[in-house]
């Protein structure tokens, strides 16, 4: 993709810091960064969200996530991080090559994820369970 800055890190032409890498994707700092330290996986090849990933990309993907993630929590002496993607604009994906982030957390930095949590009532949470299943085996 000529115009995906991730595309232009990963190919080099836009310098980054890499903490770590392989074959199969960058990993970097953040250059907006919620808290210090906060890093990107990004697989080498381009795809747009998560559900653009190939199968095999799965398993790079979270080791390198793994891997880094360890290494925030050691280095920076982390009690906890979040680990999270954005798919779609409405969602909160900015970058349109799939990307995860990973965050380090500490007490009270003030980061809340304000939810408004739903009750399920007579029998609608069965309806979207059918739903869902529905559409499982036609993936």
């Amino acid at each position: 993709m000529n115009d995906c800055v991730f595309c232009k890190i990963v190919s080099g032409d836009i310098p980054s810091e890499i903490l770590f890498e392989n074959e199969h994707v960058v990993t970097i700092l953040d250059i907006n960064p919620i808290h210090f330290g906060h890093a990107l996986v990004i697989p080498r090849k381009h795809y747009r969200d998560f559900l653009d990933l190939e199968p095999q990309c799965y398993p790079p993907l979270l080791e390198a996530a793994r891997i880094v993630s360890s290494a925030l929590v050691k280095g920076l002496q982390l009690e906890g991080f979040n680990l999270f993607s954005n798919n779609g604009r409405i969602a909160g994906q900015s970058v349109f090559h799939f990307h995860l982030h990973i965050t380090p957390r500490y007490l009270d930095d003030n980061i809340r994820f304000v939810l408004k949590l739903k009750k399920y009532e007579n029998g609608k949470m069965k309806q979207y369970a059918d739903l869902i299943r529905s559409h499982i085996g036609h993936i």
